[in-house]
């Protein structure tokens, strides 16, 4: 198989990953192997230079783009939606068990959820930390 259709559909797999988890840590990567993709275009036999120009853009991307994140996150009018979570009443949509992944509606949003604890569907939660796209939920009779 010619290189360039691997990097084509690794490119692709990266980019359907990222739009799932909304955690912006593959999109670099994404970008890198479509830099990878272009240098097989050119030079379809050198696999090393082809991996080492992904790396290195997705290298440079990732350590440029972490000031201007910090300097965007900081500026004034920035709402993150999940820093405000915490704390917040939830309702569960799937129910949780220990070490098992279940759903939890907030606000408007469904988060993926788990709990120390098994919790029922339409059982209140409270939002006790948020880690990029999962929440950690307890029972809210505990706090009310």
């Amino acid at each position: 198989m010619v290189p360039w259709v691997l990097w084509l559909v690794a490119a692709g797999v990266l980019l359907l990953i990222e739009m799932f988890t909304f955690t912006f840590y593959l999109f670099w990567l994404t970008i890198g192997a479509t830099a990878a993709l272009l240098v097989s275009l050119i030079w379809p036999e050198a696999i090393l230079l082809q991996v080492a120009a992904g790396a290195v853009v997705t290298v440079l991307l990732t350590v440029f783009s972490k000031p201007l994140v910090a300097r965007f996150k900081h500026s004034r009018g920035f709402e993150d939606i999940g820093t405000e979570i915490t704390g917040r009443q939830g309702i569960v949509v799937e129910a949780l068990e220990p070490g098992r992944y279940g759903q939890v509606k907030v606000g408007g949003d469904t988060w993926s959820a788990v709990s120390g604890e098994v919790l029922a569907r339409d059982e209140l939660v409270r939002v006790v930390r948020r880690s990029s796209t999962i929440i950690e939920v307890e029972r809210w009779e505990e706090y009310s």
